[in-house]
């Protein structure tokens, strides 16, 4: 089956894009162009219905600014978990009749009582309160942003180089606590005083994923964290994509810090980068997202706007004149209130005075004296005059939210709304009908500031929220106002008079203050989602939700900090997609998808003959091949071919062109569409045929036509060998083969690596126990070339014993057999046609190449196995061809030993004695030299026995083919030992005695081809110290054959 598409490689998980980035531009309302993938995702989402089911969820939004206080952790179970500590005379509360609780029995904690036994150690809630807003199981998502949780002021917090865990740790603990059982945090932010806590219902925590939490700050310098914001963005059902924003904005009352408030609140909007979107497969979107890419959105925290225009004392003293009403008369807490409603009522005549112009004395002994007459509500509210358009005529002008209705208008967020300038691009906030939340005595229910400041009350705490629908709408608006301002300048442009002939109907002017007036976004309108229902919303993924604010207050009973708490209740109804069902429906699209695009496209099929022969008559005897999904070679061994056919073929209704891709490869490495140990060949010549087997060769196949490919598998790289002794490297690779026009198909190739003894050292092959090195085929033998003694088994390795003692008994037997079944011909034995017989391989009998390999195969496999090397082979084979055999396998195992018998180190301590010898013109006899080149092999013990193993084989092979008989004394030896090596290895002569001459020659051959294979050296660079190197290397070997001519 086709790939629907191709994947993005996601970004590391735990980056985030660094604050200040620009944000992503990338609109969703951008022409796509179409490919298979965005064909898949439109054809599933047609048909969402089918994978996705309606699910509603309550989210409550909290928000505190606890002012580093202590004890303040102990009230937030309370009123934010249970819902407690609302007083409804002065939060102007109206519950829904599903969210009504029980009847109160009257029975709870007064004002009074509970402000005097506050205490830092227990909860400032009223005892027996009950919990009249939604909360525990009836949440499934809870979202609280505090503010200030430490000092944010203290040098040491702001500069500390590293986060404190222990207070988020506290408060993500008392949260917890409270939560009923099975609720888990989903996402978690700290910046220095903010924090960010979202906990899931069991029901609805399994549907959040792509969780993306961040921090901006914008405090100190417009980058430290003692001001801004910390966000999380995470996606609900794998459709609704939700941000969350604690932010804490810049503080003070002057214009000023106004527009850094504004500034704070653009930074964090373009600073704020998320993660990018994983779908459900996996797949990770290419760009990462902003705060304006969600559906849904909720902004809290102390945004810290206040009132504006009016003192501060005129508001405190309006505000308590209601919520003096909250404590008992003649309590200490009531006279402390009316003391400052009488402070402030003194300083509103004092100005009034001030206003007619009387002096300053007047002024003050006129107000002291209007105070102490004592003054009713009427009076007093009468006393101060308020804007005429704030009050609304239907409404009881001595209420609290008439009051507040007053106050609202001077609030700078709304103002600055209105205005554009911060929060206007589609926010919302539900009807304030609570008290101010900031600037409370702490301790105090109702008591505003009353410190040497005496901060005027201000909404500073809110919490807004904006859906994806509301966003647009003001863009559109945006956009259409300035196409209605452009063609206006055009209009004016071209003159009245002209305009009016062009189109009556078109001229018109531009005020931007009153054109689009009646569109409520980008100015401030109070939510109201209790008259007109949820909203409906479409998400950036196409589905229809809904959102409707159920509750905002604060929580006036809350006596730990100077800021109230507040909190906003959502009813969310969103579609949750079953992952289950969307399987099942994208397995059906993408067939259906694949099957109209085949039709019209070239279609290859590729099958693969799992029982092809190999070279040794064997079929692919591993049980999983059918399984395996590509061509499976089985056990693979060194240097053994393995063979395995596919066939190509056309099942398409047009011709299809195919070639198998050259794979990318590093500098120096062979390309080519096979790796180098793989070669193919198929049964046609290619339509751009070319003599190099590693060229990229295309077929045009017609419909129904097809081609065959024969697969040939052969490790004969030594180095890849080791690799694969070693783990590190496995036979499988992956062949491209390319349909133009087509889909490109991925043909997995694989093979079982065989372990081999071939390519080992010895230090290694000398700690292989008994059985072989296939009982180690998951392991690794020990072995490194230090003096390690732990795990050696023999004192060199088994495989050169095996062979050098087989070798041995080989060549007596083959001489006998010879002897009594020499041809009639008179045709010489193979040892006196060629002195280097059995190990010349010009000298071999079995000529048939085949033959030859599929032997020597089973001598590898006898060695690795630990089996009987004479058992091993057909008894039909003749000794001589066993003995030949035997002979190859061996020179094989010492060409490719690790580190030769003689290592490099070893032969540069005994060239450089022998060059010394030359230089000294000093005399050894053979005895003394053969002394001296064990004595310097002793330093390594296992090389050393494997030398010696190897050339007392040798010699008595020599024994065997060339005996000496005895001769004359006055004959002439060829061997002078008095003459140095090098000497000798230049004027060497043969004996006059023909058994001696025929020893002379074997030896000088034997020594000859096994100088090669056992000794690593490095090469001279020049032809003359090359040529002087080789004759000592033979010198070394035969010095130890000639032993015996020399007694």
């Amino acid at each position: 089956m086709s790939s629907a598409g191709s994947s993005t490689v996601p970004p590391n998980a735990n980056s985030r894009a660094a604050p200040g980035a620009f944000p992503n531009s990338t609109s969703f309302e951008s022409p796509v162009t179409i490919s298979t993938q965005h064909s898949l995702s439109q054809a599933v989402h047609a048909r969402r219905a089918e994978f996705t089911r309606a699910h509603t969820v309550r989210i409550k939004v909290g928000s505190w600014n606890v002012a580093s206080l202590s004890g303040t952790e102990k009230d937030v179970g309370g009123w934010f978990v249970d819902g407690k500590g609302i007083s409804e005379a002065l939060s102007g509360l109206t519950i829904d009749s599903k969210d009504q609780p029980q009847t109160y029995d009257g029975s709870g904690e007064g004002v009074d009582e509970q402000e005097a036994r506050r205490t830092k150690k227990k909860s400032t809630l009223p005892k027996n309160d009950p919990a009249i807003l939604p909360g525990g199981n009836e949440i499934g998502i809870y979202a609280l942003g505090l503010q200030e949780i430490v000092d944010i002021n203290s040098a040491t917090e702001a500069l500390r180089p590293y986060i404190d865990p222990y207070p988020s740790k506290k408060w993500r603990k008392a949260v917890a606590e409270a939560l009923p059982s099975g609720y888990q945090l989903v996402a978690e932010q700290q910046m220095i005083g903010l924090l960010l806590l979202i906990f899931a219902s069991p029901e609805f925590a399994p549907m959040v994923t792509s969780v993306s939490t961040t921090s901006v700050g914008t405090g100190v310098m417009g980058y430290m964290g003692n001001k801004g914001a910390v966000t999380a963005r995470l996606i609900l059902g794998e459709t609704t994509r939700l941000v969350f924003i604690n932010s804490h904005l810049a503080a003070g009352t002057d214009k000023g810090t106004l527009d850094r408030r504004n500034w704070d609140a653009a930074q964090i909007v373009s600073r704020t980068k998320f993660d990018p979107v994983s779908d459900g497969a996996g797949v990770m979107e290419e760009f990462s997202e902003g705060i304006g890419e969600e559906d849904f959105a909720f902004w809290f925290g102390d945004l810290n706007y206040r009132i504006e225009d009016l003192p501060g004392d005129d508001v405190r003293r309006l505000l308590m004149l209601h919520t003096r009403n909250e404590y008992d008369i003649g309590q200490p807490a009531e006279r402390k209130i009316e003391k400052e409603i009488v402070r402030a009522t003194a300083a509103v005549k004092s100005r009034e005075i001030e206003g007619r112009g009387r002096s300053s004395t007047e002024s003050t002994a006129s107000s002291a004296t209007a105070v102490d007459q004592s003054v009713d509500n009427n009076s007093i509210t009468s006393s101060i005059t308020l804007p005429s358009e704030a009050l609304d005529p239907n409404s009881d002008p001595t209420s609290l939210q008439t009051t507040l209705s007053s106050l609202l208008s001077h609030d700078q967020l709304h103002a600055q709304q209105k205005a554009r300038k911060a929060f206007h691009d589609g926010w919302q906030e539900g009807p304030i009908t609570f008290l101010p939340t900031y600037k409370y005595d702490v301790g105090s229910v109702g008591l505003f500031d009353t410190g040497e400041k005496k901060r005027g009350p201000s909404w500073c705490d809110r919490i807004l929220y904006r859906t994806r629908r509301g966003r647009l709408e003001f863009e559109r608006k945006v956009k259409n106002e300035e196409q209605s301002k452009k063609r206006d300048e055009e209009m004016k442009a071209k003159g009245i008079d002209l305009a009016e002939a062009e189109d009556q109907d078109v001229l018109f002017d531009y005020d931007p203050d009153a054109d689009g007036a009646d569109d409520s976004f980008g100015e401030y309108e109070e939510n109201v989602d209790g008259e007109n229902g949820p909203e409906v919303i479409v998400t950036k993924d196409g589905f229809e939700d809904k959102l409707h604010l159920d509750l905002y207050t604060s929580h006036q009973r809350v006596l730990s900090s100077d800021h109230k708490p507040l909190d906003a209740i959502f009813t969310l109804t969103f579609d949750a997609v079953v992952p289950e069902l969307k399987a099942r429906i994208h397995q059906e699209v993408t067939r259906e998808l694949d099957r109209e695009e085949n039709e019209g496209r070239p279609c290859i099929t590729i099958v693969v003959d799992h029982h092809h022969a190999d070279h040794d008559g064997t079929t692919n005897s591993d049980e999983n091949s059918a399984d395996f999904e590509g061509v499976n070679f089985g056990e693979i061994r060194y240097l053994q071919a393995k063979l395995r056919g596919i066939t190509v073929a056309n099942t398409g209704r047009v011709s299809a062109t195919f070639s198998f891709l050259n794979r990318p490869t590093a500098e120096g490495n062979p390309g080519g569409a096979c790796p180098p140990w793989l070669s193919m060949q198929f049964d046609r010549q290619s339509d751009n045929f070319t003599p190099n087997i590693r060229g990229t060769q295309e077929f045009t196949l017609h419909p129904g036509d097809a081609v065959n490919v024969t697969m040939h598998l052969r490790i004969t790289d030594i180095e890849q060998v080791r690799s694969l002794n070693e783990g590190r490297e496995k036979i499988e690779d992956v062949l491209v083969l390319r349909v133009s026009n087509g889909r490109d198909h991925f043909l997995p190739v694989r093979g079982t690596w065989m372990q081999s003894s071939f390519g080992r050292s010895i230090d290694k092959l000398i700690r292989i126990p008994e059985g072989g090195v296939r009982k180690l085929q998951h392991q690794r033998p020990g072995g490194s070339g230090s003096s390690d003694e732990s795990g050696v088994k023999w004192s060199a390795p088994r495989e050169l014993f095996r062979l050098t003692e087989s070798i041995e008994d080989l060549v007596e037997r083959t001489i006998a057999e010879w002897s009594m079944t020499a041809p009639h011909d008179n045709a010489k034995p193979p040892w006196d046609a060629a002195p280097g017989w059995p190990f010349d391989r010009t000298s071999w009998t079995c000529k048939d190449g085949a033959s030859r390999e599929a032997l020597k195969y089973k001598a590898y496999e006898a060695l690795d196995t630990d089996q009987s090397l004479s058992t091993f082979l057909s008894p039909d084979t003749l000794s001589v061809h066993r003995l030949e055999i035997f002979a190859e396998t061996l020179l094989d195992f010492l060409r490719v030993l690790e580190e030769g018998i003689i290592t490099e180190a070893l032969w540069a301590d005994l060239e450089k004695g022998m060059m010394s010898w030359e230089k000294e013109k000093k005399h050894l006899n053979g005895e003394e030299t053969r002394a001296w080149i064990l004595e310097i092999l002793s330093t390594a013990p296992y090389h050393n026995v494997s030398f010696v193993f190897l050339t007392s084989m040798l010699s008595r092979v020599a024994d065997e083919i060339a005996p000496l008989r005895s001769q004359a004394s006055g004959t002439r030896s060829s061997i002078d030992i008095s003459k140095s090596p090098r000497a000798r290895s230049r004027a060497r002569t043969l004996s006059q005695d023909p058994s001696i001459a025929k020893r002379q020659l074997v030896d000088q051959k034997f020594a000859a081809i096994f100088a090669e294979v056992i000794i690593r050296s490095q090469f001279p660079p020049k032809d003359r110290e090359r040529r002087a190197s080789e004759e000592r290397k033979k010198e070394a070997i035969e010095v130890f054959l000639r032993a015996k001519r020399e007694m």
